[in-house]
């Protein structure tokens, strides 16, 4: 057998960067590239088996230098997601608070079920520095180090503690980061001793390796069953949930809603599955969905779910759906097509979408339903026509929320990506965005982690260099993670960043002041004489901050001034900000919501306020429905 010596870090290196998924035919890099923030868990590591591997034009296995250890774990799910699952990217960090900041950005990926490669340093193997700088000394285990912390939140979890122990490792890593059905977050904890130990390795552990994704196909009998229960049902609705982007299965989609006349609603992971004016596309589902869709789901017989978790923001914490609805549910995952109590499609999303259609020949919707829905989406198009648009005569008052929203859609190409995670804008773009292709709305909904966007964005752009990035982020999520701003200058990515200032968590604001809280330490102000803040806004000017950090700098403060600024930032090379300070007050607001959401209500209280909000949450509650 032959041989080569090299470090565990080197032949980890070298192993990643020969691995490969195929799916209908192209072959894609499972890992693309390697962040990094180095320290002493990882420099002498996985740092020099980077450098061997070289670093210029074509090298194997490009790095990328990070400035926050999470921004670069959302950097790399940003990246994997616009590949559609079929590239990832990996993150090293050292040991202690590097490791321990991977840990949002791992839970945000598992729950997403995006593939990114973590690989942190850990303490030494042989324990012959003990403890060690940053070690975390558990008095009833001595195997235990802060890595620990990624065990839940990760789909696999390994530590290298000898170097043979790579091979299965990395196998076992890769595996799960290339099936749809199991990916997520993957770690391999690696002791900075053990990354540079030698080792002869066997060649065959560098070969080229191919990881088949296949389709995997409905069961005769279950896609029967499906296609029974869509005749039948008077009333049906599809649920297009973030499978169908995964899965590329956007044209299978439009093929059965071609054919069948049955209405597509979305989650936020599902949202552009059908473009805005595809005949029957009714726009966002649930607590944050539109009158349109909402509507029909409060009236459905039948709910084909593809792709989707059900999560509590579609089902409007289970009060949206009908009692006698039944639900069949295609999914990639056995674990989700069981939920609701539906029938259980397993079966890739694409490959599902085409038997059902073609099981489903000759039948549509009755014309009396088709035209409901359709009515009904016309209006909401006038609703959201209003939202978006300047209302004079003050031509010179701030724009709100979704004038911004509004301004950008007038700017936007067909192919530009808009992206966001948190706050009160996800609900105002999943109701009113108009999407216009399958990649174009990126919204991280599922941990809806407030500093995802600039560096998603980043990511983003890295895996899509042709099309236009746009990260909308409110003054709270800005504050939080603005580091990779710099990547973004160092690197010459020129995404564009619409910052919007209200003066706090306006989104937990208003959720705080309907459920009894009374917005109490949402708002970024000075405090008052009693001790709240409720005082004057802070001096603060964000704009400043981001030209400090390199980027182009549009201010604007009317909605004429808004659209200038957003066209520049389009036509610009370079990282742009657009600076935005909206009403918080509009003539015009956002439409609230169409279906409700449980946030649990202080049961007793002596302040009016709460015991008001608990009365509506009883009310709410007792509306609640399980599908048994």
């Amino acid at each position: 057998m032959t041989t080569v010596r090299l470090t565990v870090a080197q032949a980890l290196v070298r192993f990643l960067a020969a691995q490969h998924t195929e799916r209908d035919g192209q072959r894609h890099r499972l890992i693309d590239a390697c962040w990094g923030i180095f320290g002493h868990g990882n420099v002498a590591g996985i740092g020099q088996a980077l450098v061997e591997n070289g670093q210029g034009p074509g090298a194997p296995l490009p790095f990328h230098q990070g400035r926050n250890e999470q921004a670069m774990v959302h950097a790399a799910v940003g990246f994997a997601r616009h590949r559609g699952r079929l590239s990832a990217q990996a993150v090293t960090t050292s040991i202690g608070p590097g490791a321990t900041n991977l840990v949002t950005g791992a839970a945000l990926a598992t729950l997403n079920r995006l593939p990114v490669l973590l690989l942190p340093g850990d303490v030494f193997a042989t324990r012959a520095p003990d403890p060690v700088l940053q070690q975390l000394e558990v008095p009833y285990a001595g195997d235990l180090s802060v890595n620990d912390t990624l065990r839940p939140v990760s789909r696999y979890f390994d530590r290298v503690l000898r170097p043979e122990a790579l091979i299965p490792a990395a196998l076992g890593a890769v595996r799960v980061l290339a099936d749809p059905a199991e990916t997520g977050a993957v770690t391999l904890a690696l002791p900075q001793d053990v990354q540079t130990e030698a080792h002869d390795w066997p060649e065959e552990f560098f070969a080229e390796r191919t990881w088949r994704v296949g389709r995997p196909a409905l069961e005769s009998d279950v896609l029967a069953a499906a296609a029974e229960a869509v005749r039948t049902a008077r009333r049906p609705l599809i649920v297009a949930g973030g499978g169908v982007h995964h899965s590329e299965a956007e044209a299978a989609l439009r093929a059965f809603a071609d054919v069948t006349g049955v209405p597509v609603a979305s989650t936020q992971a599902g949202k552009g599955s059908l473009r805005f004016d595809h005949p029957c596309d009714v726009g966002g589902i649930g607590h944050t969905g539109t009158a349109v869709a909402d509507a029909l789901a409060r009236t459905a017989d039948l709910v084909v779910g593809v792709g989707t978790r059900w999560t509590d923001f579609t089902t409007a914490s289970g009060t949206l759906f009908p009692g006698a609805a039944r639900f069949v549910n295609l999914n990639i995952t056995a674990f989700d097509g069981h939920k609701m109590a539906g029938l259980s499609a397993v079966a890739d999303a694409r490959a599902g979408l085409e038997a059902l259609t073609g099981a489903l020949r000759g039948h549509r919707v009755s014309p009396d339903y088709e035209a409901e829905y359709t009515r009904s989406k016309e209006a909401w198009e006038r609703t959201v026509s209003e939202a978006f648009a300047p209302h004079p005569p003050d031509a010179d008052a701030r724009p709100s929320q979704t004038q911004v929203l509004g301004a950008l859609d007038s700017v936007v190409g067909d192919q530009d990506v808009v992206l966001n995670a948190a706050g009160s804008m996800p609900g105002d773009l999943h109701k009113l965005w108009r999407t216009r292709s399958p990649r174009q709305y990126h919204v991280e909904y599922g941990y809806s982690c407030m500093g995802y966007e600039i560096p998603a964005a980043l990511g983003v752009a890295l895996a899509d260099p042709e099309r236009t990035v746009w990260a909308l982020v409110g003054d709270g999520t800005y504050l939080m993670l603005p580091t990779e701003i710099v990547t973004a200058v160092q690197e010459g990515v020129p995404l564009n960043v619409v910052l919007v200032q209200n003066h706090g968590y306006a989104s937990i604001g208003g959720l705080s002041e309907q459920t009894g809280g009374e917005r109490f330490g949402t708002a970024y102000r000075y405090r008052d004489q009693d001790g709240g803040y409720t005082g004057d806004p802070l001096p603060v000017d964000l704009a400043a901050n981001a030209a400090s950090l390199g980027m182009e700098v549009h201010r604007a403060a009317t909605c004429e001034q808004l659209r200038e600024a957003l066209a520049a930032a389009r036509a610009s090379d370079r990282p742009t900000c657009v600076y935005v300070e909206t009403d918080t007050e509009p003539d015009v607001p956002a439409p609230g919501p169409e279906a409700w959401w449980d946030v649990a209500v202080a049961e007793t209280s002596t302040r009016p306020a709460a015991r008001a909000a608990r009365e509506e949450y009883e009310r709410q509650r007792a509306q609640r429905r399980r599908h048994l």
